[in-house]
């Protein structure tokens, strides 16, 4: 294995690249990769401290060795000699990642070709290459639920070692599912052309479903209502307890909202003593499995249904309910508590570093 030294320089520039906020994390990894080799870690140690291969270590040690910090920049390729400098590139990264054009909030590839003047196709091979998509936003929300860490314990608990003559049903509510019609009639497919419609739509009412998952075996009980009190919810709960088998204890893994702990219901829930109640975290419905059944449903029936009534949606709905718990098949949980926990944390700590 060859000898990786660092000298001053390199060490302050690698570090630079690992601490610097908005650092590209492909380049990040490769320079901290580094560091911890010239620190005296062996590939096995460094591989697993960083979550990667022996082979990724190995193949940047080397890289470093015979080419220093310029080897982790770019890779030699075969064909034309190289017209873009490194020192282009990093430029490139930096504002990137640290800056926004003056008359946009991200940049494109034209307005950073302009900016740096490079052409876009340059720019976009720079971006692919370290996994930059300025152009795409995603959205999170962390809890701030002071029993986070209790509250996933108890239902990943439940999901991975549910208790012996127990069944773990997943509700929650759907609520505003709109009944909307296209304001013009749709095209069909053709070949050649996609399906066709109009942008806008007519609204004809809403319903909700109420809907309570087998952990176990992904079947679904359903209820559908044209409001969401406490009053509805009840009714939803009396359905349940008319399906479930005498002599089972019932664990209702429920969501933050107030309906659930209305006087109504924690009255109804005192008289059945086999009914325990989880909770999960504020803002974190990721957690309860039925979510993923109420995207399947969004996807295969409501999305793209057309709806002239609240009753033809509620028609649509409830067939689909029954085909769906002819081959339904459990939602498998594979991440326990702590793989959870240190998923959050890590990215917890990327998001502090930013300052933000």
């Amino acid at each position: 294995m060859a000898e990786l030294v660092v000298s001053t320089e390199e060490q302050a520039t690698l570090e630079q690249w690992v601490r610097r906020p908005k650092s590209a994390q492909a380049l990040a990894l490769r320079a901290g990769i580094v560091l911890d080799c010239a620190s005296g870690m062996s590939n096995t140690a460094v591989a697993r401290r960083r979550r990667v291969t022996k082979q990724m270590v190995g193949k940047w040690r080397s890289r470093f060795v015979h080419r220093r910090v310029a080897g982790l920049l770019d890779e030699p390729r075969c064909g034309a000699p190289r017209t873009v400098e490194d020192a282009q590139i990093e430029a490139v990264l930096v504002r990137t990642l640290e800056s926004v054009p003056r008359d946009a909030t991200h940049w494109s590839t034209r307005a950073m070709a302009e900016a740096s003047g490079l052409s876009h196709m340059t720019i976009q091979r720079i971006w692919k290459a370290f996994g930059l998509e300025p152009q795409r936003s995603e959205t999170f929300k962390l809890s701030t639920d002071p029993q986070f860490v209790e509250k996933v314990r108890d239902i990943v608990g439940l999901y991975l070692a549910p208790p012996e003559r127990a069944l773990v049903l997943c509700l929650d509510e759907k609520t505003q599912i709109q009944a909307l019609d296209r304001s013009q009639p749709v095209l069909p497919m053709r070949p050649g052309q996609a399906e066709r419609r109009s942008h806008d739509y007519l609204r004809h009412g809403t319903t909700t479903l109420f809907a309570a998952l087998d952990a176990k075996t992904g079947k679904v009980v359903g209820g559908l209502h044209r409001r969401h009190r406490s009053v509805e919810f009840r009714k939803f709960l009396d359905r349940i307890e008319r399906a479930v088998p005498a002599g089972l204890d019932v664990h209702l893994i429920l969501d933050n909202y107030g309906t659930p702990k209305t006087a109504r219901i924690r009255q109804w829930l005192a008289k059945r003593p086999h009914y325990h109640v989880h909770f999960t975290p504020t803002s974190a419905s990721w957690i309860n499995l039925v979510e993923r059944f109420f995207a399947l449903l969004t996807e295969k029936q409501i999305r793209r249904g057309i709806h002239r009534s609240t009753r033809e949606l509620e028609q649509a709905i409830r067939p689909y309910l029954d085909t769906y718990n002819e081959t339904a098949k459990p939602f498998v949980w594979t991440k326990t508590a702590d793989q959870i926990l240190a998923s959050l944390a890590r990215f917890c700590q990327r998001t502090s570093v930013t300052g933000h």
